[in-house]
This record gives C-alpha cells, sequence and structure tokens, in this order.
C-alpha cells in the first residue's frame, strides 16, 4: 500500500516537473560501504542517453569530485566518500540541459564485523578444490532458470549438470571432517553463455551469482557457514577475460574497453614471454592483448575506467562476502603493472589478506618473477626491478616434478632427484613457504591417472602434507577419480559420488565405494587432520638429504620438534642406516609414526616399505 503510494507521488512529480523518468539498467558496484581506508569510488551507470547528462548530488561526507560521459549510454561518475559519511541512502539526480531527468538513490551501508576474517590463509592451512558444478546438487529447482542461455544436461559431459552451493553447504562438513581448512570453489560468477558456460571462467556479470548455482545472498551465507565451521573461503576471480555475452559487450563502455583487432586473434599462451628480456614486442603484445578464446574477450586493464572497476570489483566481494581470501585466474595473462596496482589496493585495505596467482609456468625462476619481493628485473631487461605485490602463486614446476618423480626410474636427476633439484633452487622464490602445492588441479590429469598407481597417489599425498608451502587437492582425488585433459575437461570434471539423488555410489557416506578408494579416502583424512594440529610441519625448517638408491629423507624443525619424513620410491623394501642424518637426530631418541600410530624406539636404522612413505615424529624421550 505505501509502496503504490510513494510510486504515484513520484509520478506526478515527474508530470509536474515536465520530464520522463530514465531507466537505468546497471549502477556498479551497486553498492558501498562508509569507513573505508580508500575514500575513493568510481561508478559505472548504464541507462539510454546517461553519457550526455550531468550528475549531482547532496549528502553530508560525500563529494562528487568529477565525472565522465562516455558515448550515449555510459557514465562514470567519481565520488569521495569522506571519514564523516555515515551508512545510509542518497539519491544522485542526472540533469540534461539544466533539467533532472532521473534519479537513483544509491546506498552507502556499515561495514560488517567479520571479527578477524579478511585475514587470509597460510601454511597452517590445506586447500579443496571443487567445481560447484560438478560436486553436489542441492537444488534441483535452480538447474534451469529463467533467462538462461544453457539448459541443464548431465548426459552432456560438457554441459551443465546442476551441482550448486545448496549442495556445497550441504556437504561442509565432509570437507572440514576431512581435514580441510580452506575451499576454493571454482568461478560461481554469472556465465549466461548459450554453451559450455558450467566452468565458470566466461563471466557475464561481474557483480552476480550464476542464477544457477544460487542467489548472492547464498553464496554469503555459505561464506559465513563455511567460516563458522573452520573453513576458510577462497574466491576464483577472473580478470584477464569477460564472457561475449557479457552485458556491456552490446555496447561497449569505451572502445577499448577489450583489446580490438582487426580479426579474431588469440593469446599465444607463452606467458614466458613477459618475463623474457629477449623477446619482441610482437610476441608480448599477442600475449597480454591476444584472446583466450573466440567467446572470452580479453579486457584492457590499460583503460584507467576498466582497472578502477576490476579493482573495486574485487574489493566489493571481499566486503561483501567477507572473504578469506581470492585465486586469480590467468595471472600473467593481464597487465602486469596494473595486477601490481590491483595488489597494492587490495593490501591496504586489507594487509593480510592472501591473493593466490595462477601463475602456470613449468621454471621455477618464471614462477618467481611474479611473487612479492622477488627483486627481479622487469621482463624487458631494464634496471628498474618489478614489485608484483603477489602474496602467494601455484607451484606449477613443483607439481610436473612431483608427477615424473614417482612414474620413472631414481637416477642421478631423476625420479625423486627432480624433487630435490627443484627445492634446491627455492632461492628464486622470496619466500618459499607462499607457494601452493598440489598435484593436480581442474585444468591437468587427474592423480590417479597421472601417478598411475595407487601407492604413488599415496606417496604424493604425504609428499604434499609434509614440505614446505601448504596443499591444495582437487575434489575426487581422496577416491582416485580419474581423467585425462586431452580427452576433454569434462573427463577430469566429472561428478563427485553422491552429490545427485539416485547416485548408486555415494563418497559423503561411503556407500558403494571399493575398498582401494576408502583406504585412500582414510589416509589422506588421517594426513589432513594430523597436520591441522602440528606446528612443526606447517612452519618447521626444511632440511633435506640428496636421495640416494630411491629413498629421499627430510626433516621439518620447529624449535625442540621435529619431523622426520621418508620416501622411498623403489620397488623394494628398504632399511634405512641414519648415520648419515645425524645433524637431525643426534637430539632425539625414538619416533612415531603417524600413519599406523605405531612406535620407534631406536632411530639408529629404520625400514620403509617399498613405494611408501614414513612421517615420524620424533621424540627425544
Amino acid at each position: 500500500m505505501f509502496r503504490t503510494l510513494r510510486l504515484l507521488f513520484f509520478f506526478i512529480f515527474l508530470a509536474v516537473h515536465g520530464f520522463t523518468a530514465i531507466k537505468i539498467d546497471h549502477v556498479e558496484p551497486p553498492f558501498w560501504w562508509a569507513g573505508m581506508k580508500n575514500a575513493n569510488l568510481q561508478l559505472l551507470v548504464n541507462a539510454e542517453g546517461i553519457g550526455k547528462m550531468v550528475p549531482s548530488l547532496n549528502y553530508p561526507g560525500v563529494k562528487l569530485s568529477g565525472y565522465k560521459g562516455s558515448g550515449s549510454n555510459y557514465l562514470f561518475i567519481d565520488l569521495e566518500i569522506g571519514a564523516m559519511a555515515i551508512p545510509g541512502k542518497f539519491v544522485i539526480d542526472f540533469s540534461n540541459a539544466g533539467k533532472i531527468a532521473g534519479s537513483y538513490s544509491y546506498e552507502l551501508r556499515k561495514r560488517e564485523d567479520f571479527k578477524g576474517k579478511h585475514s587470509g590463509f597460510n601454511t597452517s592451512d590445506a586447500i579443496y578444490l571443487l567445481m560447484p558444478d560438478r560436486f553436489s546438487n542441492g537444488d534441483p529447482k535452480n538447474d534451469n532458470m529463467p533467462g538462461m542461455l544453457e539448459q541443464a544436461d548431465r548426459a552432456n559431459k560438457d554441459g551443465r549438470h546442476g551441482g550448486d552451493l545448496a549442495g556445497i553447504s550441504e556437504h561442509l562438513g565432509y570437507i572440514r571432517d576431512l581435514g580441510f581448512t580452506a575451499l576454493w570453489i571454482n568461478p560461481l560468477l554469472e556465465n549466461n553463455m548459450p554453451k559450455y558456460s558450467y566452468h565458470g571462467y566466461a563471466i557475464t556479470d561481474f557483480y552476480k551469482v550464476d542464477p544457477r548455482f544460487g542467489t548472492n545472498e547464498d553464496y554469503v551465507a555459505l561464506v559465513k557457514k563455511s567460516q563458522g565451521m573452520g573453513v576458510k573461503v577462497i574466491m576464483d576471480m577472473v580478470f584477464n577475460h569477460c564472457g561475449s555475452y557479457h552485458w556491456w559487450m552490446k555496447n561497449l563502455p569505451q572502445d577499448d574497453w577489450v583489446h580490438q583487432w582487426p580479426e579474431f586473434t588469440r593469446s599465444n599462451y607463452r606467458a614466458g614471454v613477459v618475463t623474457d628480456p629477449y623477446a619482441s614486442y610482437f610476441d608480448k603484445k599477442q600475449m597480454l592483448d591476444g584472446w583466450f578464446d573466440v567467446t572470452m574477450p580479453d579486457l584492457n586493464q590499460k583503460n584507467p575506467y576498466l582497472a578502477n572497476y576490476l579493482i573495486q570489483n574485487s574489493i566489493w566481494w571481499i566486503e561483501y562476502a567477507g572473504l578469506d581470501g581470492i585465486r586469480m585466474d590467468t595471472y600473467p595473462y593481464s597487465d602486469p603493472d596494473f595486477m601490481a596496482q590491483w595488489m597494492k589496493s587490495v593490501l591496504f585495505e586489507y594487509p593480510d589478506f592472501n591473493i593466490v596467482g595462477e601463475v602456470w609456468m613449468s621454471a621455477a625462476p618464471q614462477v618467481g618473477w611474479w611473487l612479492h619481493n622477488s627483486g627481479m628485473k622487469n621482463g624487458n631487461g631494464q634496471a628498474k626491478s618489478y614489485e608484483s605485490h603477489l602474496t602467494n602463486a601455484f607451484d606449477f614446476p613443483l607439481t610436473f616434478a612431483l608427477q615424473q618423480a614417482l612414474t620413472e626410474q631414481d637416477g642421478w636427476s631423476t625420479g625423486l632427484g627432480r624433487i630435490y633439484d627443484l627445492l634446491s633452487q627455492d632461492f628464486v622464490y622470496s619466500d618459499p613457504s607462499d607457494m601452493v602445492i598440489f598435484a593436480d588441479n581442474h585444468d591437468i590429469d587427474r592423480m590417479a591417472s597421472k601417478l598411475k598407481t595407487t601407492e604413488n597417489v599415496k606417496m604424493a599425498m604425504a609428499f604434499l602434507c609434509t614440505t614446505r608451502g601448504f596443499p591444495l587437492f582437487y575434489y575426487g582425488s581422496e577416491i582416485l577419480m580419474k581423467g585425462w585433459a586431452d580427452e576433454g575437461h569434462g573427463t577430469i570434471r566429472r561428478d563427485f559420488p553422491g552429490g545427485w539423488a539416485g547416485d548408486t555410489a555415494n563418497v559423503f557416506t561411503l556407500t558403494n565405494i571399493e575398498k582401494e578408494k576408502q583406504e585412500v579416502y582414510l589416509y589422506l583424512k588421517t594426513l589432513l587432520n594430523w597436520r591441522k594440529g602440528n606446528k612443526t610441519v606447517q612452519n618447521g625448517i626444511l632440511t633435506h638429504y640428496i636421495p640416494e638408491n630411491g629413498v629421499y629423507v627430510y626433516f621439518r624443525s620447529l624449535d625442540r620438534s621435529s619431523v622426520m619424513v621418508i620416501m622411498n620410491n623403489s620397488n623394494e623394501n628398504k632399511t634405512l642406516a641414519t648415520s648419515r642424518f645425524t645433524e637431525n637426530l643426534e637430539s632425539f631418541s625414538k619416533g612415531i609414526d603417524i600413519i599406523n600410530n605405531s612406535k620407534i624406539p631406536d632411530l639408529k636404522s629404520i625400514s620403509v616399505s617399498a613405494k611408501s612413505v614414513r612421517i615420524i615424529e620424533l621424540s627425544a624421550e
């Protein structure tokens, strides 16, 4: 009743003053907060004819510091939100030829007290990665939603299968009980593309969760529920590109909003040219400005308005959802100077926040260049060093070394020697403990396929849970899910058993799960829950010894505690004489194997089964 009366009075007001209200299609960010450290806010307003209009407002503590029309349908508005501004709504009027042509009510919200959140993730954490469309379908009613171009088709490995936020929320206890303390979910934002949209990397609205996953409010509720259970949430973001069906692609805010070419030009995907001191301009331009795919227009972060848009978008999600971290897709594909600016802006607002960049490179120096305080020279060979401010990176070189090490004969530089040699190059990283380590993810061959045997999978799990950095595991690895990337990404992103009504196998209850898979599940659960409470393996100094005869030994030491790890990559049982390791063992006389809880009363020699790992908590008594 009251809403109807307000609308009636509004339209009477319009008629008396002789103008018609404009229809505003988008205002982004949709709202903001009072009390942010950075007082500056840029609004993107999209409406027919808005580009020729003049904005004005009157609200204590908020100043209109500038505006710029772009074409006929876009207006950028610069606001300064002073320290005295209080939460509330204020009206922005839009005038044309001196007459108000329309208005918009904008909201400044009160910042929520997240009680120590935004504190990031660290080496005490273990991350679980899942693809939301393929994990669990908690609400079948949202499988097909009005206005969405692609419908659900579970029979199509590259189609939408119906997994959603409700399914994830329902099974947070599974993730927590398995021993994980952080959750990375592949992109959840709207991907309203005609096909192949399930993966989430062709965003069509940067401020909206895809309705087939749920709503923005559902996402916030999931984050709070997860954090309440002791599991941090990392949001997957994409700044390099958007989806070709993004709403702005029909009429770009500015001509250089995306990189334009005379004809379609794909990126050469050679990220190494960014750091290559001898790279040609031609190759670097194609790498950075070429499109990732025909359906993924390449965003031009050198455009200052787009740069502000992206920076504000990430800050908006951190503040709105109370995030613990961000995973940034295709990190080296975006403009390097912009990425450094973005990192500085996020860390200015949230100094303890963590962002892990997907730096998909096979050589450690190439990855190290992107980490904060790397001290390496800029890729163009100039003396000026590049400071990325990036807090964390994925350790792809270690992934590839681990995959090879466990599936080949040990030699001088093969087998476990690969891991030893690679870790010996950790000097290229400002802090090696900042590396996120893994054996597989949503883009590469699954661990169980690549490593060939269950024994190798268990060895990889043990290594990831005990070496430097912090581990990430891809959903389904705990039950030996298989898949080869060259058979199509749908193969490595299969549905999680038990996530759909009618599934005969159910991992959540371990129903109809083969014994071998249950053993691996329990093995990882033991590792992760032990690691969760062990400060030594989380933060201890790493000391390793040159592998001999297929055996690699390393220690994690912190204060007076120590953990010894023995990896036997050979096909023979070994009895290891330990005199070689005196510098790490001299203070200890016994130990306990954390996997089988067996006591080791004498450390002078230790037996290790073929193709296995022993993890021993050392003791002086």
